[in-house]
């Protein structure tokens, strides 16, 4: 895959100091502390372009995309979408903008509804934002069947005649009705088999090829990312803590978590010989996350100042951005 392509364009999405704190309360209604699911993120999207999402279960990463949707608000943070800032956006105005935000959901069977035809399910989006005609919405629904591999003549079957895979490419039919500039895509394949893994992933990027979209996809295989990112996030615990170009993350990985994740991927050759990195311990609590830097308690070289200091995103090489004191 050609990496960068959207390098030369303005971003179109700018996310900064993103946070989103789930309250925790006493069986008496008493606020005694706060799940801290997404914790400062910040990243930027270009045109046509593809952020990779990844972390453990738990990391924070689909409440990211949710937050950015307006799907669950933000506690605190900044999403420039062209320049304007989507979290102050109300009524008439976020409707407007959410046709430039579609999502696709990880379980294409809980994300249609059982009694409706997917013909009507794709128009969904058209009649809410009231574009085009009865007869209009019905062909623009024919005609997304057939871009997603599908036939028309689906149009009038419901969601439980459909496998998984098809079922999962109706999803992607409904998010590109109103031709949105940016979907996200919320482990839009973990549920599927994995021969029908690399088909919706090649669907989903010759379809960005054909509408110009921009995909934040949030995965936690790898080698999923791997085959569709042109940049990698890698989120821990609410926080990103490294950032890189995907080829360049792959090649040289910095922050000793994305290196145990890396060292789990496995590799199709039984030549090559690698050294797992086991990490000791289990995920903290969001609920009490450790002092400095969130990953001290597992990682294999944490120092005294790891507990204490938390350590800064900084740009180590070109554009490769990693939070860790084994760099400063």
């Amino acid at each position: 895959m050609q990496h960068n392509k959207g390098e030369a364009n303005a971003p179109l999405l700018t996310v900064k100091n993103l946070k989103k704190y789930y309250p925790v309360s006493t069986p008496l209604g008493r606020i005694k502390g706060y799940v801290k699911a997404v914790d400062d993120v910040e990243f930027t999207l270009r045109e046509r372009e593809t952020l990779g999402l990844v972390g453990e279960s738990g990391c924070g990463k689909s409440t990211t995309g949710r937050t950015i949707m307006r799907l669950t608000d933000p506690t605190d943070g900044q999403a420039f979408y062209k320049g304007k800032d989507i979290f102050t956006l109300k009524g008439q105005e976020l409707q407007t903008m959410r046709q430039k935000f579609q999502m696709i959901f990880q379980d294409p069977h809980s994300s249609l509804d059982p009694k409706q035809y997917i013909g009507h399910a794709i128009e969904e989006p058209l009649r809410i934002h009231r574009i085009g005609t009865k007869q209009e919405r019905m062909e623009r629904a024919m005609d997304l069947l057939h871009k997603v591999g599908l036939r028309e003549d689906q149009y009038f079957r419901y969601p439980h005649e459909f496998s998984g895979g098809q079922r999962q490419r109706i999803g992607i039919a409904r998010a590109l009705a109103v031709n949105p500039k940016i979907i996200i895509c919320d482990e839009p394949v973990s549920a599927l088999d994995v021969s029908i893994q690399s088909q919706v992933i090649n669907l989903l990027q010759e379809l960005q090829t054909q509408f110009d979209l921009s995909y934040v996809f949030i995965a936690h295989d790898l080698s999923v990312v791997r085959h569709i990112a042109d940049s990698i996030g890698v989120m821990y615990l609410g926080k990103i803590v490294e950032k890189a170009a995907t080829d360049e993350l792959f090649a040289q990985p910095l922050h000793p978590y994305t290196q145990a994740l890396l060292s789990a991927v496995p590799i199709p050759n039984p030549n090559v010989k690698k050294t797992r990195m086991i990490l000791k311990g289990d995920i903290p609590s969001p609920f009490n996350p450790p002092s400095g830097c969130v990953f001290h308690t597992r990682c294999p070289h944490a120092m005294d100042r790891c507990k204490t200091e938390v350590p800064a995103l900084l740009e180590k090489a070109s554009n490769h951005m990693v939070a860790c004191h084994l760099y400063n």
